[in-house]
This record gives structure tokens, C-alpha cells and sequence, in this order.
């Protein structure tokens, strides 16, 4: 039996993606936004392994790359990766090019849908789950999708994962079960 040198990367990436664990930290945030879910009347959202490798990924990429600009807002991803990098503007134009992460980066189905928060202190401190959600329940339009409001009423969230690292917190949805549970 023959086996591709490729066949070996993805099962060896399958198997890192999978055993992705949160800190204590991201556990607390993904805590949180149940509870807050739970108080508007929603479901718990299954955590998923493949959002969560995206998540940190990408706040990993976020602190210690900083691909934000005057243009790039935090949906934004290096070109320092393995992956395609995307200057994300305010006008939602590389909407796709963010949404097709989860894919890009594992082997997640659907779409993922991020929700990014920062934290900038000058005396080193590091964002906390509870900066995080506050930020994201003060603006009306990351409120929205953490509770299926306006445009997300219809976005039944069948998967989560979660990122906090440095300055950044963020969480990537989905509305496929991650096949990886």
C-alpha cells in the first residue's frame, strides 16, 4: 500500500486541529457567552476543536504579526502564516476570504463567521474574558451574532471556538457541527 506524503500531513494536521484545549482564560469567555446565551433564551453552542484552532490561530497571528493598518481592521491575517492573507476593510469587501478560514485551516465544512476584540494597556496587562464580552455586548452589531439578533436571527450556531492570547480575543461561529467531535 502506497501513502502520499500528503495523506500523512493532513492525517498528522487532523490530529493537531482535534486535541485543541482552551486556558483558563478562554474557558472563562466561552462560559460567559453560554451564560449570556442562556439569559436571552438560547441554546449552548457545542465547542468546536477546528473553530478553536482557528480562533487561536488567528490571535496568534494578530499579536505577534499585527496585521491591522488605517484599512485593516481585526479580521485581518498576516501574509506569516499558512494561509492566505487578508486585508479586512470595513466595507466587508474580503468577506468571504475570512468566513472561508475554518475551511482553509482545517477540515470544517461551512463557513466561520469572527467576532474580534483587543485590549491595549500600557502597563501590560492582557484582555480578560470579561473585557472581551462587555466590548462585544456594548456594540450592537457583535451583540447580534453572539445572540442570534437582526441579520444572525436566522444563523442557528452549531459550533464555537475560542482565542484569547496577548491584546486579542476572538470567536469564530458556525452553523455546522464540527465533524472532528
Amino acid at each position: 500500500m502506497k501513502i502520499s506524503i500528503l495523506a500523512i500531513c493532513i492525517f498528522f494536521f487532523n490530529l493537531v486541529a482535534i486535541s485543541q484545549e482552551l486556558s483558563e482564560e478562554e474557558q472563562k469567555l466561552y462560559d460567559l457567552v453560554m451564560q449570556y446565551r442562556s439569559e436571552n433564551g438560547l441554546p449552548e453552542i457545542p465547542l468546536s476543536s477546528s473553530l478553536t484552532f482557528v480562533a487561536q490561530t488567528h490571535v496568534k497571528d494578530l499579536m505577534e504579526n499585527d496585521p491591522t493598518s488605517d484599512e485593516c481592521n481585526l479580521h485581518s491575517w498576516s501574509s506569516n502564516g499558512n494561509w492566505t492573507p487578508c486585508c479586512y476593510t470595513d466595507d466587508h469587501a474580503q468577506a468571504e476570504k475570512m468566513w472561508s478560514k475554518p475551511s482553509e485551516l482545517t477540515n470544517y465544512q461551512g463557513n466561520g463567521y469572527e467576532i474580534a476584540s483587543a485590549f491595549w494597556s500600557s502597563n501590560d496587562n492582557k484582555i480578560t474574558a470579561e473585557q472581551a464580552l462587555k466590548q462585544w455586548q456594548n456594540s450592537s452589531g457583535h451583540n447580534a451574532v453572539i445572540i442570534n439578533k437582526s441579520v444572525w436571527k436566522n444563523h442557528p450556531w452549531q459550533a464555537i471556538g475560542i482565542g484569547i492570547y496577548g491584546d486579542y480575543a476572538v470567536i469564530w461561529f458556525g452553523e455546522e457541527l464540527d465533524s472532528a467531535e
